[in-house]
């Protein structure tokens, strides 16, 4: 069995005090792995990822069952900055860049829970080297970059943190075709080089190419999991996450309740 970086298990979160958006949610990162996390808006996903990075409070979120193991050390509860410190960096919806800063003054921000000058230091020409759009305009205002430049500055941004895990939200929103298999193709990259990754998306198919392992989550609960090339092979996978769902059908269970009845009814 490989060593589990990230571990979930059984994880309920409510906002408000009222509102149960997380249902017992389990799921593993195994160490050096691509993890994808695949679902619709509102199942949830970005939620999970608020609760494993100590951000839950900020939205008036609390997890009410459940544990977040990071390298079998429990992580559960501790504020944002501590879970950086242990060794997780995430990339928001959003890019979210201070846009008024420089290129060069949003990497040292990335930084600000790294004590050593020469991690730093490293961390930087690693960063300047994966991304050489970067370091060709390092000097500018982090505003005016493009979409994709933005999205490159905030991954390189977690980068300057040292993470053993990666976490990214919808990375791929809103950028170019051209510009998603740039993003793909660095992803790659930083996990050969030993960063584990867990990926949220509702592009599928650019998720699952790059996985190792899957998850499905719909309602705040996981309906399937599995090898990443089992999910891009399923039919009702495909049906929904890739495009071919008829608007009348609003979810993955929807989509699995009509295969049924056209295959019964054949």
């Amino acid at each position: 069995m490989p060593d589990i970086v990230l571990s979930v298990r059984n994880l309920e979160v409510v906002y408000n005090d009222v509102a149960l958006v997380l249902r017992g949610i389990s799921l593993d990162v195994p160490s050096g792995a691509v993890v994808a996390l695949l679902g619709a808006n509102g199942a949830g996903k970005t939620t999970l990822l608020r609760a494993v990075t100590g951000l839950l409070p900020t939205h008036r979120g609390r997890i009410t069952k459940g544990t977040v193991a990071l390298d079998g050390q429990p992580i559960t509860g501790l504020d944002a900055a501590a879970v950086v410190r242990r060794g997780m960096s995430q990339v928001m919806e959003g890019r979210r860049i201070f846009a008024e800063l420089s290129v060069e003054d949003n990497l040292r921000a990335g930084a600000y829970t790294r004590r050593s000058r020469v991690e730093v230091a490293a961390n930087h020409a690693r960063v300047m080297d994966l991304f050489p759009v970067l370091a060709a305009r390092r000097r500018s205002t982090a505003g005016y970059l493009s979409g994709g430049e933005q999205q490159m500055l905030a991954i390189g941004r977690a980068l300057m943190a040292s993470p053993k895990v990666l976490l990214l939200d919808e990375p791929s929103l809103g950028l170019a075709p051209k510009v998603v298999e740039q993003v793909r193709d660095i992803l790659v990259t930083i996990n050969a080089a030993g960063t584990s990754v867990l990926l949220v998306e509702q592009n599928a198919m650019m998720a699952l190419s790059i996985a190792t392992t899957g998850y499905v989550l719909e309602t705040g609960k996981v309906v399937r999991d599995g090898p990443a090339s089992e999910l891009l092979a399923d039919e009702d996978i495909r049906e929904f996450y890739l495009g071919s769902t008829s608007d009348e059908r609003g979810s993955f269970a929807d989509v699995k309740s009509y295969r049924r009845r056209k295959r019964w009814s054949a």
